[in-house]
């Protein structure tokens, strides 16, 4: 088990890349970053949760999505190719439920 240490909010031009079918991506904008502690204080990590309530490892990611990648690119270049507006995901209306993390 994993415990919350902080939360904050991620800054424009950072996206989660998820592979959604053999040889196609698609980028979400992160929303927030969480560094997260193991409970006994041995490791710590920080994951990305991107604006329709993905991070990788959670239960309920899109069906056959598989995490790739963070990247950055700034907000005046454009956002990526593969960028979907969150309005395009099937079922994704609430943030993330971070007490499952």
């Amino acid at each position: 088990m994993k415990r919350i240490v902080e939360i904050v909010p991620a800054r424009p031009g950072w996206y989660a890349r998820w592979r959604v079918e053999p040889g196609g991506t698609r980028c979400y904008p992160v929303s927030l970053w969480v560094l997260l502690e193991e409970t006994d204080g041995t490791g710590r990590e920080v994951i990305g949760v991107d604006c329709v309530g993905q991070w990788p490892g959670a239960d309920d990611n899109e069906v056959g999505g598989e995490f790739v990648r963070y990247l950055f690119q700034t907000p005046d270049s454009g956002v990526p190719a593969d960028a979907e507006p969150p309005a395009t995901v099937p079922g994704r209306v609430a943030g993330p439920d971070l007490r499952a993390v």
